[in-house]
């Protein structure tokens, strides 16, 4: 069987033609929908991600973007991971830690300290070069911390619908591949 998709936005919930929510549709993934999407927490988003994982049956990748990077990785610090998450695409993580994010976008400020420890399951982030929110610098730190594969998506902005990834072919290929790579070659895949 082929593990079910988590689709773990950030800010906003990511909107109806973000990749997320295209991604969702097509592939039938679970989403983490949070009772407030403009003021994550460590604690508030990583409950709620621990239960739409509880919730969500069978093996699991969860895919974040931006301050759902921070939900994934503060999650796997609080909870410890679980058996059946077999991995986790993170997109654009977003730096909550940087000393002008207070400006930038204030509500992501709640999300530092950014956890740096080794994921307990295989991770791929997807960095770009003009990301006004992390430095690919520090994604590239990240990665490192979090002992993950590291793709630089090159000058690729946010990698939202701003920046001209509504429909992201190039991001399902690394979902496709990480799928391959996480599952046993027995499982069907898309």
């Amino acid at each position: 069987m082929t593990p079910r998709i988590v689709i773990v936005p950030g800010l906003g919930d990511s909107g109806p033609q973000h990749w997320q929510t295209l991604w969702e549709q097509k592939y039938g993934a679970a989403r983490v929908r949070q009772d407030d999407p403009e003021a994550p927490t460590p604690a508030s988003w990583s409950a709620r991600l621990q239960e739409v994982i509880e919730a969500t049956p069978g093996e699991l990748v969860l895919v974040g973007h931006s301050c759902g990077v921070l939900n994934i990785v503060h999650w796997a610090q609080l909870y410890g991971g679980h058996e059946r998450v077999r991995g986790a695409l993170l997109v654009g993580p977003t730096d909550a830690e940087r000393p002008d994010m207070e400006t930038l976008a204030p509500e992501v400020a709640p999300m530092a300290p950014i956890p740096m420890d080794a994921l307990p399951f295989p991770a791929l982030v997807v960095a770009s070069e003009t990301d006004p929110y992390v430095s690919f610098e520090r994604a590239e730190a990240m990665a490192a911390a979090w002992d993950a594969e590291l793709v630089n998506a090159g000058e690729a902005g946010h990698i939202n619908v701003a920046s001209g990834h509504g429909d992201w072919p190039d991001g399902e290929v690394l979902l496709s591949e990480c799928m391959h790579a996480w599952t046993p070659p027995e499982i069907s895949r898309f």
